[in-house]
């Protein structure tokens, strides 16, 4: 299936950059050729559709440190689907919607039943996903913009006017049903709030010549809660069928027991009677395995198979010799005086398949207990200025601009600054850090966090989906629908499963009828190949472990992107940190100032922050701080520039003033002046060397500490057998200090910020396996280069784009305890793949020699599924 892509790339630079990204696009499987133009920034590629997609490139791209642009028309989808009952259903739908025309990848995760789509909106919509998903047999929760209005109408005088208004409603775009109700004069609609208003929907009824009293507020339904409705109404059914086939199998089961233990009298002679035993097992084979039958005509009407198919064929032919030897066979046909009937086999195994689905779906919906944890922590409501008057609004409608009053002790609605007042704030949830922070007039607060002491006002500056909260949940669950690489051996074999079970139930079939003649013991052998068989536990192996691997770590403030990440910081052997702001606090002061020429200690210091006045870097600001606060007059400053990896430059009342490193003045160093910086270095310090018109006036030391937790950490890292390196601009002298001070022994010094991602590939040439610590933007490159980026939630939004994971608060030992997490996860997955594995392999095999009962191969293909999630669960409890 060939496809081409145009894909526009940032951050190319020259010929070489081109070269090297069309280098690695043409190494890429699938790829039939590629071209990267530099003049349009522009890649071309012809690949094979099934072998590659888009996101593959664009991925490849990214970690060769260079951005892309998507295409306008690229569009994302979450589309809830009800209706699969294993790994085989979510792989059919999965390769549907990889290969429909304008999709550029797609993924179903069984566990969150949803798919993930990538697409290119000018080519397909969702609606034709969703149509897909449906022609499969499948049920598909519709949108996240749904809406529901009851509105109150006047003016209407019969049955004609009711009509009327609701085939206006009902053609109107975006309504998904209308109905209008004369008796109470209301109108019922459910319409997409995406492609309709309210006002639009008055304006129309209004438009008729009748009026319209609003009486409530509109309201929205998301996705998520539609989801969670239909799966209360699923688990409502599911629990009233278990019930009643309980009821109904248990005479049977009871009979089947007594007659084991070699007990015969009327009662069990009742409880044996066939058509005692048809009267119970109808109802459980045909009203409550309805579901079984329903899911297996759609499987099979699609050209597929699933495990429905599975159970389907094995209760049927259980069945099906039941009546012919209770009603058909001759009458001679009996075994200890009672008839050889199976009404109990398959009516036992419907119940047992029954019982493990609603345990399975009791422990599917505890792995998402950290989402619903982190959706808790939000407010509830808001408390704003309206016309002059306190108004108490809910949280959905609170808009950006909106003033909001905060008094003690309440949760903080949504992000915003503080306009008024002054409060210390609990950001623990975020932080993880008890202690309160002090907040002023102008800091910004975020949604979710806890006032403590004093009341103040703030204006709304993010609000809904994009909020901080939001934004983590958000990725969480993006996290919880990627799949890991190791997920793709369970895809595979999940692929082939039940077909390969038929065929391996039709062999057991003709082997014992050939090998004993017994042809129902052929059968009962060949059912309880069909019923042992369990597709579902392969598939979900590796998707619950990472839905509560990503779960435990959003908790501890570890925020996975995707299952690939938590799958490849188990096989990370090298930690490389950033020092400013990652080993260090970030908040660097001056200690000493050396004067070496004229001027005062004042002057160079009046000199020095007025050129660093303007600047970002962290030395900088520590040296403008420190003057502000002595109140040190400033000179005006023209024609600043930064100088990358060496200092600054800035025109100061006519004269040119240089401040920064060695390599910035090397040739205007004194034996004076080498023999101070050298002494500040070695105490851990950096030497920032002023220049004012070509002559060296003096030195600044600024020394920045290192974090609390920082020599814990890497002594963890050590300890897990991990090399740790931290990387600098700082000479080796300084960077020594500091490094020894953390306990770190390998230094990369004096690295250029352009530079580190090259540092980066040279350990990954040496065969290490590397995770990337930082917080800067100068990080970034760095970030995509390793095999994992980690950034410091306190640190830029652009780090923390580029990043794989983020540690939310700021503690160096969150780096451990991503890595031991991503140890303990993988540990499970590959404890419920082998089980799985196990499970099949052996069980098959024991069921096609006849050494295991249908009811007994029904229990335990019941509970392999149960048995996978319980153990993905454990991880809950672990210690990381």
């Amino acid at each position: 299936m060939e496809r081409q892509e145009n894909i526009k790339i940032t951050g190319m630079s020259c010929a070489v950059c081109a070269g090297k990204i069309e280098k690695k696009l043409n190494q890429m499987d699938g790829v039939k050729s590629a071209g990267v133009n530099l003049a349009t920034e522009e890649a071309f590629i012809v690949y094979d559709g099934e072998k590659a997609k888009r996101g593959d490139f664009t991925e490849a791209i990214k970690k060769l440190g260079y951005g892309v642009i998507e295409a306008m028309t690229e569009k994302k989808e979450n589309i809830k689907i009800t209706g699969m009952s294993c790994a085989v259903c979510a792989g059919k739908i999965e390769k549907k919607l990889s290969q429909m025309d304008g999709v550029k990848s797609a993924g179903v995760n069984l566990a969150t039943e949803e798919a993930f789509i990538v697409y290119d909106g000018e080519k397909v919509k969702r609606s034709d996903f969703t149509e897909a998903i449906k022609k499969l047999g499948y049920g598909v929760i519709e949108t996240s913009n749904e809406r529901r209005d009851n509105l109150k109408i006047t003016g209407m005088s019969c049955a004609v006017c009711a009509g009327k208004i609701e085939k206006k409603l009902s053609k109107m775009e975006g309504v998904t049903s209308a109905g209008v109700n004369l008796a109470t004069e209301e109108a019922f609609i459910i319409y997409d709030g995406a492609k309709l208003s309210k006002s639009e929907i008055v304006k129309a009824i209004e438009g008729l010549g009748y009026g319209v009293i609003e009486t409530t507020e509109e309201k929205a339904e998301t996705t998520e809660e539609l989801f969670e409705k239909e799966k209360e109404k699923e688990a409502k059914s599911l629990k009233r069928d278990l019930i009643i086939s309980i009821a109904l199998s248990a005479p049977m089961l009871l009979g089947m027991i007594l007659g084991f233990a070699g007990i015969h009298n009327s009662f069990t002679n009742v409880l044996h009677n066939e058509y005692f035993q048809f009267i119970l097992a109808t109802p459980v084979q045909f009203y409550i395995g309805r579901r079984f039958y329903k899911n297996a005509f759609n499987a099979v009407k699609n050209g597929g198979s699933n495990m429905d198919v599975l159970v389907a064929l094995g209760t049927t032919a259980a069945y099906a010799l039941s009546i012919y030897n209770g009603f058909i066979a001759p009458t001679d046909m009996v075994h200890m005086g009672m008839k050889e009937i199976y009404f109990e086999s398959s009516a036992v195994i419907i119940t047992l398949i029954l019982l493990g689905k609603y345990l399975e779906s009791s422990a599917k919906g505890r792995t998402t207990e950290a989402i619903k944890k982190l959706m808790g922590l939000q407010a509830k409501a808001a408390r704003i200025l309206r016309d002059g008057a306190e108004v108490e609004i809910p949280i959905g409608d609170v808009a950006i601009g909106d003033i909001i009053i905060v008094k003690p002790g309440e949760k903080i609605p949504v992000d915003g600054i503080i306009v008024s007042g002054s409060s210390s704030v609990d950001q623990s949830m975020l932080t993880g850090e008890s202690i309160p922070v002090e907040k002023k007039e102008g800091d910004f607060v975020i949604g979710a966090t806890i006032n403590k002491l004093g009341s103040f006002h703030m204006r709304a500056e993010k609000v809904g989906k994009d909020t901080a909260l939001s934004q983590i949940v958000k990725m969480v669950e993006q996290a919880q629908g990627n799949k890991a690489p190791i997920q793709k051996i369970a895809d595979r074999v999940s692929g082939i499963f039940v077909p390969a079970i038929i065929v391996i139930a039709i062999i057991t079939f003709i082997g014992w009828a050939l090998y004993s003649g017994d042809y129902q013991q052929a059968i009962i052998n060949a059912v309880a190949v069909l019923v042992i068989a369990c597709p579902c536990s392969l598939g979900l192996a590796t998707p619950t472990a990472i839905m509560v691997g990503t779960g435990l770590g959003a908790e501890k403030g570890i925020l996975i992107k995707g299952g690939e990440y938590l799958e490849s910081a188990c096989n990370a052997n090298t930690v490389v940190f950033d020092k400013t702001g990652t080993i260090t606090k970030g908040e660097p002061v001056v200690t000493d100032v050396i004067t070496l020429g004229e001027m005062t200690e004042e002057e160079v210091l009046s000199y020095a922050a007025s050129a660093e006045k303007s600047s970002e870097h962290p030395l900088g600001e520590a040296i403008y701080k420190y003057v502000e606060e002595n109140k040190i007059p400033l000179y005006e400053t023209k024609d600043f520039k930064a100088i990358p990896g060496k200092g600054i430059y800035a025109l100061i009342e006519g004269k040119e003033v240089y401040i920064g490193t060695r390599k910035l003045i090397e040739d205007k160093h004194s034996e004076k002046a080498e023999s101070e910086a050298s002494r500040l270095e070695n105490e851990g310090k950096t030497a920032m060397f002023v220049v004012v018109s070509n002559k060296l006036q003096g030195i600044i030391a600024v020394a920045d500490t290192i974090k609390e937790t920082s020599a814990e950490a890497v002594k963890l890292l050590k300890d897990a057998g991990i090399d740790v390196y931290m990387i600098t601009g700082d000479n080796l002298r300084t960077a020594k200090a500091i490094a020894k001070q953390a306990g770190i022994d390998k230094v990369l010094a004096e690295v250029l910020p352009e530079n580190k991602a090259e540092e980066i590939e040279r350990l990954k040439k040496e065969g290490k396996k590397v995770i990337m610590v930082g917080d800067g933007i100068n990080d970034a490159p760095a970030l995509v280069a390793a095999d994992i980026g980690m950034a410091m939630g306190t640190g830029t939004d652009i780090a923390i784009e580029a990043a794989d994971i983020t540690l939310l608060r700021g503690d160096l030992k969150s780096v451990y305890q991503a890595i031991n997490l991503s140890r303990k996860s993988m540990r499970k997955i590959k404890q419920n793949l082998f089980w799985a594995f196990f499970y099949n392999v052996v069980g098959v095999p024991f069921a096609a020699f006849g050494l295991l009962t249908p009811i007994i191969a029904g229990a335990a293909m019941a509970m392999s599924s149960v048995s996978v999630v319980t153990n993905s669960l454990t991880l809950k409890r672990a210690k990381i």
